[in-house]
């Protein structure tokens, strides 16, 4: 595509004619069918719209649901069918739903969340194409001016554009009159360009040529004849439309999440077999053992994972839409959250997207309302398109017409008398125009040298002096320290005539007064912003189609040190790996394409760094797609605002800054659900495979691990509501699968230690004494027979059973206050009140159950009391123990949460 657009820009009219096979009469029929064989016809291919049934499973299915899916399959199996059937030893009673009504409600639950908040997003490839209109003019043999539908035009079509239209296609200029394109959607300049049909010096930016318009970017007025030279994907459009229909990357939260399940996964794919080998070999019993070992997959299985990480991510969308911020994409929260490279387009974005009259200076260089009186004069009576420029000459004069009666009425103190219009060759405009006493001044703005070349004298300390060399080189150099700051600066100049009329013959010998510099300023909030970015470890980095002078104006009134500069010509050179190593150590990218954005963002992806964009302009759609979170703006264009995973409906940009602490303080309630219930589950099955292979029975129920999980569970259900230490939302953070598998061996086997003491104390000491008469459990038939043998070994599992449920639920519910912090608990760093209760709550319902008739059906016996002077110590010894691997953990990975 570059490359046919440097030919067709480069070349002459009559080898674009040679080249094309085309003429101005325009093509026959024949001509028509061949150039749309040879060159595709004018249609953007449209993104493949998700079915109803992949939105759904986008939904609901990953790697731990898929888990989740098949254990509830096993356990319809085990739980239900089996006993229905009556197969394997089952009977009626073993019949029990309960664990496959709570798998799948958990990933009902999660999926329903995450369709309905992210079924909101919109489809930004159609919101692109509707921009374009339906119909254009074209010339064909023997047909003038007839309008067919854009689809239908073809490479080497004449066609006609006039004010409000849009650019059909990508075209080569060939006449033109006062044609003046907005293309700012494509290129990010925010000011009309006008068009030529001259031919150009080769650009290193396509947008940059003069002689082409580009599909997509509109008329704002003038009229012009072009040839269209790209039609469909094959214009700079098309090539826009096809990046942001592209299936998006796979964010660093997606890989995280998978990550971490594929760490459960390999736990469990251990763990299961060896609980099941183990159980069959020493209880005889394989059936009972298949049971146990599903349970134990059950209970290693943080089955509210989906729901919990949904609800972390729920409850920062709706905190974030209380700073008038929307959420589009719910993983987008947490990615806010681990950015640690921020790339930012700069017009619209960090500035204001309108130009402002910063200085109206004479020659010496200080503020003259004369300047600013006669620029107003040029700019409100000339008739022609009135820029940006014109509009802040207008506004800057209105607002300082209060404090200088210089200013006051111009517009009904003077008339305008002609006019010689703004042309590319001579880079200026004139206004003639006559005040109430009859005086006819002339008045000129435009570009520096060729204001200059029709200067003979200069306005200084109020007399006019002619023009000497010393003049001319100090003008030269106020200009150059103006453009150097990034301003865009015009000449004013002036001469007194008598005639009612003028031509451009007269543009001479007149008055240099001064000097217009203009400036896009930047928002107020940016530079706060970017400052409190770095203070939370995220660098910023400009991404601009913009000129180099005026982004380094802006990036130094943000307060961003500009360390390296690089532009589009630059990357163009650059294979990937060069493009690596450059843009780690580069902060400002300037004249960039939008697949050059978009490659950039992509290789700071690929070494490693967590990515937003923001952008507002078609141009950036394409980034923002490429990027780990797009970032809107609530001024952008329809299409940005689709791409993007985050609106900004506020101007401020500090939202930026509670946008990445809600997301740290998100990914900080998943971490610790993580963490905490995956090495409490790892414990607790640790302890039932060392229980499994040492004692007779078996130290729980696949019930009661079940039943535990659930209360535990819903205990945990509060974390999304949790407080966050200050020291934890300082830096990035970013999912590491491989921390989780530390945690789970560190902390783990420390709570299997209390695990062992129970079971010790809970088969030698507690169940003999109050059961047995001080007989263990394999020396029960020794001493007692027949029926009262039976019972009283049903009693001591029973005991033994409630004691290790209990103690498993203390244990687990006080060490989450352990573990969701790096500090003491309770005294350096409190949970959230709702934790707090839940997880009190829940101790006191696992407490209360063995001594309850809920407690008799699931097979436990009331415990006595002196059973809480074992329990209160032992877990207090734990907590001590697990403060004390805590700081050794720290000490050692240098890590926490």
């Amino acid at each position: 595509m570059n490359k046919n657009i440097d030919y067709m820009a480069t070349n002459s009219l009559e080898d674009i004619k040679s080249y094309l096979g085309m003429d101005l009469t325009g093509l026959s029929e024949e001509a028509v069918q061949k150039n749309r064989e040879k060159y595709g016809a004018n249609k953007v291919k449209k993104e493949k719209k998700k079915s109803l049934a992949k939105k759904l499973e986008e939904a609901f299915i990953n790697p731990f649901t898929v888990v989740l899916i098949c254990l509830a399959v096993v356990s319809t199996v085990t739980d239900i069918i089996f006993p229905i059937l009556h197969m394997f030893g089952n009977t009626k009673k073993d019949f029990n739903p309960i664990t496959v009504i709570i798998i799948l409600t958990m990933v009902f639950v999660s999926g329903v969340l995450r369709f309905i908040q992210e079924g909101r997003s919109g489809d930004a490839a159609e919101k692109l194409l509707a921009m374009i209109k339906t119909t254009c003019t074209v010339t064909r043999k023997n047909k003038n001016h007839i309008e067919i539908p854009l689809d239908e035009a073809v490479v080497g079509d004449i066609v006609y554009l006039s004010a409000g239209d849009m650019i059909p296609a990508d075209v080569r200029i060939i006449e033109a009159k006062d044609l003046f394109v907005s293309q700012s959607s494509l290129s990010g300049e925010s000011e009309p360009i006008e068009k030529l049909a001259t031919v150009c010096e080769k650009k290193d930016n396509i947008t940059e040529y003069t002689n082409i318009a580009f599909m997509g970017s509109s008329v704002i007025s003038g009229s012009a004849t072009a040839v269209v030279i790209a039609v469909g994907d094959n214009t700079l459009f098309g090539s826009m439309t096809l990046a942001i229909s592209g299936e998006s990357v796979e964010t660093n939260f997606t890989k995280g999440v998978n990550a971490v399940s594929w760490v459960l996964i390999r736990f469990m794919l251990v763990m299961v077999p060896l609980v099941f080998v183990i159980n069959g070999v020493t209880k005889g019993n394989w059936i009972s053992a298949f049971l146990f070992a599903i349970s134990v997959a059950v209970g290693l299985t943080p089955e509210m994972l989906p729901m919990i990480v949904t609800s972390c991510l729920a409850k920062g969308a709706v905190s974030m839409s209380k700073k008038k911020t929307i959420v589009k994409n719910l993983n987008s929260i947490q990615n806010f959250g681990a950015m640690d490279i921020l790339c930012t387009d700069k017009t619209g974005t960090l500035t204001q997207d309108r130009v402002v009259l910063e200085y109206h200076l004479n020659i010496k260089g200080d503020e003259d309302s004369r300047v600013l009186r006669y620029g107003y004069l040029n700019s409100y009576f000339q008739t022609g398109y009135k820029n940006l420029m014109d509009l802040a000459i207008i506004q800057k004069t209105e607002e300082e017409e209060e404090k200088d009666s210089q200013l006051l009425d111009l517009s009904e103190n003077y008339k305008k008398i002609d006019e010689i219009p703004f042309d590319f060759n001579r880079r200026r405009l004139t206004t003639v125009v006559q005040n109430n006493a009859g005086t006819i001044k002339m008045v000129t703005k435009g570009a520096f040298e060729e204001m200059l070349s029709i200067c003979s004298f200069v306005e200084y300390n109020g007399n006019v002096q002619p023009i000497t060399n010393d003049f001319r080189q100090r003008i030269l150099e106020t200009a150059d320290i103006l453009n150097e700051k990034g301003f865009r600066v015009l000449a004013i100049a002036r001469k007194d005539i008598k005639k009612q009329s003028c031509n451009v013959e007269d543009e001479s010998e007149m008055i240099l007064m001064g000097y217009l510099a203009f400036l896009d300023p930047p928002k107020e909030s940016a530079a706060n912003a970017i400052k409190a970015l770095k203070e939370h470890g995220v660098r910023t980095k400009i991404l601009t189609g913009d000129n180099e002078k005026v982004t380094k104006t802006i990036c130094k009134q943000v307060g961003l040190e500009v360390r390296n500069m690089l532009l589009g010509s630059d990357i163009e050179k650059m294979d990937d790996e060069e493009l690596k190593k450059t843009a780690e150590i580069t902060d400002v990218f300037a004249k960039l394409t939008p697949s050059q954005k978009s490659r950039v963002v992509s290789v700071l992806r690929e070494i490693g760094h967590t990515v937003g964009f923001m952008g507002d302009g078609i141009n950036d759609a394409a980034a923002m797609k490429a990027a780990d979170i797009g970032i809107s703006v609530d001024t952008a264009v329809d299409v940005a605002k689709e791409s993007a995973d985050i609106i900004l409906l506020e101007k401020d940009l500090m939202v930026l800054e509670s946008g990445i602490i809600e997301g740290r303080k998100t990914f900080a309630n998943m971490i610790k659900y993580i963490k905490m219930t995956a090495s409490s589950n790892f414990g607790n099955m640790f302890s039932v495979l060392g229980a499994s292979a040492l004692l007779p029975f078996l130290p729980m129920e696949s019930m009661h691990l079940i039943l535990l999980n659930l209360i535990y569970d819903s205990c945990c259900s509060a974390i999304p509501w949790d407080n966050v230490d200050e020291e934890f939302i300082k830096l990035p953070k970013k999912w590491d699968a491989s921390s989780i598998g530390k945690f789970m061996v560190w902390i783990g086997p420390t709570s299997s230690i209390f695990d062992f003491a129970t079971f010790a104390f809970m088969y030698f000491v507690f169940c003999p004494h109050f059961v047995s008469h001080g007989v263990t459990y394999n020396n029960l038939a020794s001493h007692f027979t027949g029926d009262e043998l039976n019972m009283i070994r049903a009693s001591y599992v029973a005991m033994f059973q409630a004691g290790w449920f209990v103690e498993s639920m203390w244990s687990q519910s006080l060490v989450i206050h352990m573990i969701r912090t790096m500090k003491l608990p309770f005294i350096q760093s409190r949970a959230s009140t709702q934790l707090t209760l839940l997880n009190f709550f829940g101790i006191i319902f696992i407490t209360i159950i063995p001594f309850t008739l809920l407690g008799k059906v699931l097979g436990f016996s009331s415990l006595p009391l002196s059973f809480f002077l074992f329990l209160l110590p032992c877990v207090l010894v734990y907590m001590i123990l697990v403060t004390a691997v805590k700081k050794a953990y720290i000490h050692y990975h240098k890590e926490w949460l």
